[in-house]
């Protein structure tokens, strides 16, 4: 099927251009100010809106298998997709975890089935499954993801031989959970001590998942990296100190130590704890205003290299209860990349700069075929998005299995119209094409 989308204005390689694009079958096949229609099965006229490559989030929790209350592969790549997200790397901790090449094998297969979006799987490194890992064939996952704090099951690493040893022999990136569970651990005893289980509030989760349990961890991972020369990503960056560790003395491509920041942490700090409460606990937590500016500074000047979501939805009930008892995390699939557009308009950051953090850098960082730039040749994986028209977030217009939103109330200033995923217009509208499944994503080894 050939479609034609006339009259946009291009967000792409750290320029603006007005041009019409060509999509033929799953690829991009021609950028040009002016393309004929006669022989196009569609044409798609988007004055004055904005196209953009689709959004690659390299961090997301879909809860399958093993969490079906909370989310499924089908139900959040249904809600990125209306957010503009078409290809999602997700994350291990699921239930099984995904530690064998068997329980990868089972995930691709149910996102083959039920993903509506571009999918790869993060591979889980334990203590222990160091010849698993072995068998990992490179162009088939994006990387190994380690937890170092914050784990669930059996996925804590804290053996760092074990940990020396996955940086020598991997062949794709390590990117980690980077948090001391001893100092956080030391520090809950401390405040159930101090205040009792019941009267720990929100706002103490800063102090609890702290500054320097964040610090310590990172600068120890680094320090590794560096020893053996390793690829390291480090992901969800929290702290004013750590964004200190990160350099742009490189190009991406050079780079061997990487990071993230997500939107959670670039949108709110502790003040907002008083009103939001649990509904923005994260690990690692939110922190203080101070550590939100450095964030946005290590991002503008390029020492933080990626923005994502680390979507990780949990029940509106389980979000509900006392501190002690409240999961953490949220989603924030459907709305990253409108929430990055209000952050442009409040001038905080360029649409150049959004499109390089969430679709160029990742592609180059995991080295993904022929994704994450509007190219002659790539997958036809584009965005539509309409300038100047107003909505506001809430439980009606909310995808999300869980159904909530931490931005509840807010104001959304643009409307994403059009998705493709791999030349599928996946999403039209506001109604979804859910014939086409996604396709699994490849990676140059």
């Amino acid at each position: 099927m050939k479609i034609l989308i006339k009259n946009g204005y291009i967000v792409n390689e750290n320029k603006i251009f007005e041009s019409d694009i060509l999509v033929n079958g799953e690829l991009i096949e021609k950028i040009d100010k002016k393309i004929s229609s006669s022989d196009v099965d569609k044409v798609i006229d988007c004055e004055g809106s904005l196209i953009l490559p689709g959004i690659i989030d390299d961090q997301v929790h879909f809860r399958e298998p093993g969490y079906p209350n909370k989310a499924t592969i089908y139900s959040e790549s249904r809600a990125a997709v209306a957010g503009g997200i078409t290809s999602y790397f997700e994350m291990p901790n699921t239930n099984p975890s995904t530690t064998t090449i068997e329980s990868l094998n089972h995930k691709f297969k149910i996102a083959s089935m039920s993903s509506l979006a571009n999918y790869s799987f993060m591979f889980g490194g334990t203590n222990q499954n160091i010849n698993e890992v072995k068998k990992l064939p490179e162009h088939e996952v994006p990387g190994i993801k380690l937890f170092l704090g914050s784990s669930t099951g059996n996925m804590l690493v804290d053996d760092y031989d074990v940990v020396e040893k996955l940086f020598e022999i991997s062949k794709v990136p390590i990117v980690v959970h980077s948090e001391d569970d001893k100092i956080i651990n030391e520090n809950l005893k401390n405040f159930k001590e101090k205040y009792g289980e019941q009267n720990i509030r929100p706002e103490m989760h800063a102090n609890i998942r702290s500054s320097i349990a964040c610090l310590k961890s990172t600068e120890k991972i680094i320090s590794l990296a560096k020893k053996t020369n390793g690829r390291l990503h480090v992901f969800h960056l929290s702290t004013k100190e750590e964004a200190k560790l990160f350099d742009n003395q490189n190009d991406l491509k050079n780079k061997k130590i990487t990071s993230e920041v997500c939107i959670h942490h670039l949108s709110f700090n502790d003040a907002d704890y008083k009103t939001k409460g649990n509904f923005i606990k994260w690990n690692p937590s939110i922190k203080t205003i101070e550590d939100q500016n450095a964030l946005w500074d290590a991002l503008r000047y390029d020492k933080i290299d990626v923005i994502a979501t680390d979507h990780a939805p949990h029940t509106f009930n389980e979000k509900n209860q006392l501190y002690v008892d409240c999961p953490s995390g949220g989603p924030l699939v459907q709305h990253s990349l409108y929430i990055m557009y209000e952050h442009f308009l409040e001038k905080r950051i360029s649409l150049e700069k959004i499109v390089e953090k969430m679709c160029h850098n990742p592609a180059i960082l995991f080295n993904i075929k022929k994704r994450g730039f509007i190219r002659e040749g790539f997958f036809a994986d584009l965005v539509i998005l309409r300038k100047n028209q107003s909505w506001v977030i809430n439980k009606n217009n909310i995808l999300y299995k869980c159904g909530w939103s931490p931005f509840e109330g807010k104001k959304i200033n643009s409307m994403i119209t059009h998705t493709f995923v791999s030349g599928n217009l996946a999403y039209e509208n506001g109604v979804f094409n859910q014939d086409i499944m996604g396709k699994k994503i490849e990676f140059n080894s």
